[in-house]
């Protein structure tokens, strides 16, 4: 879920630096992944060589670079493949990559949205092909608690439970702003999406 201050339904700092490799200490999370890279049998002078996809759009290529540059400090080196706008989603479906790194837009800052398209079985969105039969019972025990507090706490529990098991790890949350003339009048620019403006019939110019 968007971490917060933007999102409301994110785990908090606290609640996130319990999750392996989401803690504040960056150098510590990354000694803990050569930890682990060593038990299986890498280090400085034998690394892991695999193949790092994304679409060929810079906020897919951008963030796709950084994981490169990270992956370096654990023992991996990732050869950088774009693939064009054309071709990409139909490699995803198929499921044709080692590493992908894929952009996520939310229609709307809620669970219901995020947890069932990206994460439920059958959902043809979900690309990396992650099921959990149990996750996906307190995904829709989740989608009808009427007491909000309860359900920002079984969401945040969900959240934990995707993070540990690996089943999306995010890379980063990009912020979108909208930029507008004086002229326009009549915009009420949305807090919970970008995607939910779209109607303009009570926009108009004042010129």
């Amino acid at each position: 879920m968007q971490p917060p201050p933007d999102g409301i339904w994110g785990l908090s700092p606290d609640k996130l630096s319990v999750v392996p490799g989401y803690g504040p200490d960056v150098e510590k999370n990354r000694a803990e992944a050569r930890a682990l890279m060593e038990k299986a049998g890498y280090r400085p002078d034998k690394r892991l060589k695999v193949k790092l996809t994304t679409r060929g759009v810079a906020i897919y290529k951008d963030p796709a670079q950084l994981l490169q540059s990270q992956l370096r400090d654990i023992y991996i080196d990732a050869d950088l493949e774009v693939v064009e706008t054309s071709l990409w989603f139909n490699r995803l479906d198929r499921k044709e990559y080692t590493l992908g790194v894929n952009a996520t837009g939310n229609g709307i800052d809620d669970p219901d949205q995020t947890f069932f398209e990206n994460f439920a079985c059958k959902s043809s969105r979900n690309y990396t092909g992650y099921c959990n039969p149990e996750i996906e019972k307190l995904m829709a025990q989740q989608s009808v608690e009427t007491d909000v507090q309860k359900r920002h706490q079984m969401v945040g529990e969900i959240d934990v439970r995707l993070l540990a098991d690996g089943a999306r790890p995010p890379i980063m949350w990009a912020r979108s702003t909208t930029c507008m003339q004086p002229r326009v009048k009549g915009f009420v620019n949305m807090v919970n999406s970008f995607y939910n403006g779209f109607r303009f019939e009570d926009v108009w110019l004042d010129r």
